[in-house]
């Protein structure tokens, strides 16, 4: 009798459904979900984003209806944007106490006190220009920004927020926002630093549902350029040493492998961005019949997690909230 071939026989553990799942390796849970939403000025206003089919913006008067939708899909932490129109040149309607991101997470945390709120913290969405920050010479100004920046990140402590998400990229943004919350009495909000943000091309349909696209130029003096590796590794390090408690990388799903890196270098909890461009794509293809979309989207995140994320910030997080009961039944 012949001898046999000496090989690997891998197959072995995959013959089946339940063989495939006792031997997987990451597994996406609701838990790991924040669902972004969007909070725009108005009366019965609910308005589907085009370029983003099922995403909504909600009035005040709307929104705790969706809310109650998102916690009894059993997802527990929430983002929210803010959508104005009287808008000025400083954004002044970030920090005001009665902005309408203030409002809503007053609103949310006295209906819904263990859902978490987090709070992005950046001036874009209420600049008359939309940049992030204060315009000086046709430039933001950088540090004249970390001032309004801290004080819009304080003014949501006071209302309730439970974690304050800085996306703006400013040189210090963590150190400013950190004093000042200190300085407030928050000393036990952590913040979630978006340091690894890159000047991407998948933020276009996010731009329509926060109307806060750059009326001149654009991002790219303080955004990072999607060509760079090691760059993301100094900005995650300094936002840690600055008193970051989560770092995000954003986009996700073009940069796992930064994902990676950070995940390899950091020690506080990861968190991917899954930006309205990679929903869009989604959406699209699902619409025209040319994917499946479901499974599409649930390899999209479970790579997410295999890079190394810790928490997924998702436009999908209803639909694969509902998926996985599904799963579960």
């Amino acid at each position: 009798m012949e001898k046999n071939l000496d090989f690997k026989r891998h197959r072995r553990l995959r013959t089946s459904n339940s063989m495939r799942s006792l031997v997987r390796e990451n597994h996406l849970r609701v838990d790991d979900f924040i669902y972004p939403m969007f909070v725009i000025e108005g009366n019965k206003i609910k308005n589907e984003v085009a370029s983003m089919p099922g995403v909504y913006q909600f009035s005040l008067d709307l929104l705790l209806d969706e809310v109650k939708t998102v916690y009894n899909l059993g997802i527990r932490a929430i983002m929210f944007f803010g959508v104005i129109t009287a808008k000025d040149e400083i954004g002044t309607g970030a920090f005001v106490d009665d902005g309408i991101v203030q409002t809503a997470t007053r609103m949310v945390k006295e209906a819904f006190p263990d859902l978490l709120v987090v709070a992005d913290t950046c001036l874009c969405e209420y600049t008359s220009h939309g940049h992030c920050g204060v315009i000086h010479n046709h430039d933001v100004d950088n540090d004249e920004s970390l001032k309004l920046l801290a004080k819009t990140a304080v003014s949501q402590a006071e209302a309730g927020a439970d974690i304050i998400a800085p996306s703006n990229m400013m040189d210090g943004f963590v150190a400013a926002i950190r004093l000042a919350l200190d300085e407030a009495g928050f000393q036990h909000i952590p913040i979630m630093s978006y340091a690894v943000k890159y000047a991407s091309s998948f933020y276009g349909p996010f731009r329509d549902a926060a109307d806060s696209a750059p009326q001149f130029g654009d991002r790219k003096t303080y955004q990072m350029d999607p060509a760079n590796r090691l760059e993301a590794l100094r900005e995650a390090q300094s936002d840690i040493e600055e008193g970051a408690d989560f770092i995000m990388v954003k986009p996700a799903l073009s940069f796992l492998d930064i994902v990676r890196d950070v995940r390899n270098n950091v020690d506080v909890p990861v968190v991917a961005y899954n930006v309205s461009g990679e929903y869009a794509m989604v959406k699209a293809a699902a619409q025209n019949g040319w994917i499946d979309e479901k499974a599409l989207v649930m390899e999209m995140l479970t790579s997410m997690k295999r890079a190394g994320a810790d928490i997924i910030l998702t436009y999908f997080a209803k639909d694969v909230a509902v998926w996985l009961k599904e799963e579960n039944r």
